[in-house]
């Protein structure tokens, strides 16, 4: 059996003492006599379980235990509470919201291990779901299973290092800053600039100070040099969102620049030499743009050397309940109020059913809110206020019934055997040829 690690914050050392006389199989306690020193400790060595004492002999404040506890995610804390301080209600709230489980001194030591048993089975299932998310843990920090997000991670795979110029469209929130940040954090332009500019965000007035900058008094209120945004980005990437909404002078500008290579800045004749990788988003229809006359079709050509689209949330199926356990998780990490500890199964099969008009944008924003309002241990519909989205679901047929239970057992031993097809059939006890026929029966993609 696997030794279990605690650590115990003890300042008297009254109960460090009832431990250290016995042996206790399987368990090592760490006795601390503060939160820094357990802080220290923890830096250096891992504790399934936390106990820390609420009695008079606390020397620290909540506050600061309560900051020792946010900052600890993957120790189980269990306080150990005198009777009078439960009578507190800041000393309830504080127990319910951030610890495990308590206990009531004194102390009776078998119940006491038992719940440390129990708060180490936690912990170790809560170890081995992180394991499991860091192994799908996106690529380059953009998150999907989904056949066609597999697609699309194929093409971006051969765009990173291309240097060439990019275009990426996409309905608002599906994350097109995300991918340009991940084209040049994985580039060999990383350890040069990333200067985002959202083009329908700037004044027309001041969009070309903006992005060619200027001297001092080349207008009224220029009171020193300005770098602009395109110069900033030299050896780096220049990222502008939303570029069909670039006026059409500021167009004729920036190709000017994406030719020769060199910027002037406002009240200045002296051209200056720049080198940049130019990616742009668009959730317009360029095409239909330029038919328009509001975007320039040379500039189209220039900015599309390749172009990568990305799916509306709507469309990757699967995706969303992945995604939600990722946002969730990252912004539960950073508020340490947050009760919850995921999603109630309604929710997860409504967020799926749900069509995203907002695409990720709109998911992020949605589980923020619920970190913040929720106050259970999971999150539900009515958190994340998508009550008037819940239906009745439509009665299936037993052949419905049976193709979905076959397709969930096929890639649940897909994902057990590393997506290996010949080890997936021989643990459901079917030849390989049969397996990549209920595949192809369930339309199920082979992941490599």
């Amino acid at each position: 059996m696997t030794t279990r690690s605690v650590v115990l914050i003890d300042p008297q050392s009254y109960i460090s003492q009832q431990i250290q006389k016995l042996v206790i199989e399987n368990i090592n306690f760490f006795c601390v006599e503060s939160t820094v020193d357990a802080k220290n400790l923890l830096s250096r060595q891992p504790c399934s379980v936390g106990l820390v004492i609420l009695d008079r002999s606390l020397q620290d404040s909540l506050e600061e235990v309560e900051s020792l506890v946010a900052a600890t995610a993957k120790t189980e804390w269990i306080a150990l509470v005198a009777p009078a301080y439960m009578e507190m209600a800041n000393v309830r709230s504080f127990v319910a919201n951030a610890f495990y489980d308590y206990h009531t001194l004194p102390v009776d030591l078998q119940r006491l291990l038992m719940t440390i048993g129990h708060a180490c089975g936690i912990a170790h299932l809560r170890l081995s779901l992180a394991k499991k998310e860091n192994a799908d843990s996106g690529h380059f920090g953009i998150h999907g299973n989904s056949a066609i997000m597999q697609s699309f991670f194929q093409r971006l795979d051969k765009v990173i290092n291309a240097d060439l110029a990019v275009l990426i469209g996409g309905e608002t929130g599906t994350g097109k800053e995300l991918v340009a940040q991940a084209i040049h954090g994985h580039s060999r332009r990383s350890k040069g600039p990333f200067v985002a500019v959202n083009c329908g965000a700037v004044p027309q007035n001041l969009i070309q100070s903006e992005l060619f900058g200027h001297e001092r008094g080349a207008f009224t209120g220029a009171q020193q040099r300005k770098i602009g945004s395109i110069e900033a980005a030299n050896g780096g990437v220049l990222f502008l969102d939303e570029i069909g909404d670039l006026p059409l002078n500021m167009q004729a500008n920036l190709l000017r620049v994406l030719q020769e290579r060199t910027i002037t800045r406002l009240g200045s004749t002296q051209p200056v030499p720049v080198d940049f990788r130019i990616i742009a988003a668009t959730h317009v229809d360029l095409q239909q743009a330029i038919q328009n006359g509001s975007f320039r079709e040379d500039l189209y050509y220039r900015l599309s050397v390749i172009q990568l689209d990305l799916p509306p949330l709507r469309s990757r199926d699967g995706d969303v309940p992945l995604l939600a356990e990722v946002i969730f998780k990252r912004l539960s990490a950073n508020n340490p109020h947050c009760r919850a500890n995921g999603f109630t199964s309604q929710a997860l099969r409504v967020m799926s059913a749900y069509r995203w008009p907002g695409n990720v944008r709109e998911l992020i924003n949605r589980i923020h809110r619920a970190v913040i309002l929720c106050e259970g241990k999971l999150i539900g519909v009515s958190d994340l206020g998508l009550d008037a989205h819940v239906d009745i679901p439509e009665a299936k047929t037993l052949e419905d019934a049976r193709a979905s239970l076959d397709r969930s057992i096929l890639e649940i031993s897909l994902r057990n055997n590393g997506n290996n097809v010949s080890r997936a059939a021989r643990q459901l006890g079917v030849s390989r040829v049969t397996f990549y026929r209920m595949m192809n029966k369930h339309n199920i993609a082979a992941t490599h």
